[in-house]
């Protein structure tokens, strides 16, 4: 929805420019431009996010992992502390506890989970975030353009393609929801219209100021 919305407006903005909406030449090269630098900045910043995430549950892993090392008894007293705080009786989060430090590893995957929620093994992949990031904004950036790249006069088949796409898309969301599909529909579609109205605007003082 990231690439539908802000290359579908990117293209009304530069279409409300040109004063016509039929100088498909400037919209093609300013949506590609628009999807390439989205893509590429959203799987950026996307990889970037994941992996200063990752460093820093890695280094909490190893902080508790030092600390279980060096105080085995305070850390299976706290686990077990946190066992019975979930219902366990006090003699099985003991036993339990007891038999979790036997493995320094299994101990560190444990109090990891229970104190920040964090699987050592199962840590986010910065570049699977990345690639995923670029290929979903491309996917949702490359449908303002197809109209024009099959010729269309203006911009209007390109936005109604996109409020289309953003109607189907809100309404998948609204599974996940307590909505109803129809309303995630239009609510998407009708935030992706403002969105298109507000850069057309800008695009045409932009336009006329300069031109």
């Amino acid at each position: 929805m990231d690439g539908l919305v802000s290359n579908a407006a990117l293209i009304a903005g530069v279409a409300g420019g040109t004063q016509s909406s039929s100088d498909s030449s400037a919209v093609l090269l300013a949506g590609f431009a628009g999807l390439a630098a989205g893509a590429f900045s959203m799987a950026a910043g996307e990889y970037a996010s994941v992996a200063s995430q990752s460093e820093a549950a890695e280094r909490a892993i190893a902080i508790e992992r030092r600390e279980i090392i060096a105080n085995p008894e305070a850390e299976r007293a706290e686990l077990s502390e946190a066992l019975q705080a979930k219902g366990l009786e006090p003699g099985l989060a003991d036993e339990v506890s007891r038999q979790v430090h036997r493995d320094v590893d299994k101990a560190v995957a444990v109090h990891s989970m229970e104190e920040f929620g964090v699987d050592p093994d199962d840590l986010a992949s910065p570049m699977l975030a990345a690639v995923s990031s670029f290929l979903s904004f491309s996917l949702g950036g490359v449908v303002p353009l197809l109209p024009y790249l099959f010729g269309a006069p203006n911009v209007l088949l390109a936005l109604g393609l996109t409020l289309i796409a953003l109607f189907a898309c809100g309404a998948v969301v609204t599974r996940l929801t307590s909505r109803p599909w129809w309303f995630g529909g239009l609510r998407q579609a009708a935030l992706g219209g403002a969105a298109f109205a507000l850069t057309w605007g800008i695009g045409s003082l932009v336009g006329t100021g300069i031109g």
